[in-house]
């Protein structure tokens, strides 16, 4: 099953996702339980969420 864990797990309090591979805990704590196009949709949503938590870091330096 692919994962995206990354073995960084830090949860950004603003955000309530991790650090290191922006999911949820929800998604984290069901991810083996949901289905492969639910796993799929969240994969595709990934790089997006980086990207804000990545503005949000830049715009707060």
């Amino acid at each position: 099953m692919e994962s995206p864990c990354i073995n960084i797990c830090l949860l950004d309090e603003e955000t309530g996702v991790c650090r290191g591979c922006m999911r949820t805990l929800d998604e984290i704590g069901n991810w083996t339980l949901l289905s492969a196009a639910e796993r799929s949709h969240i994969m595709a949503s990934l790089d997006a969420r980086r990207a804000v938590v990545e503005a949000a870091d830049n715009d707060n330096e």
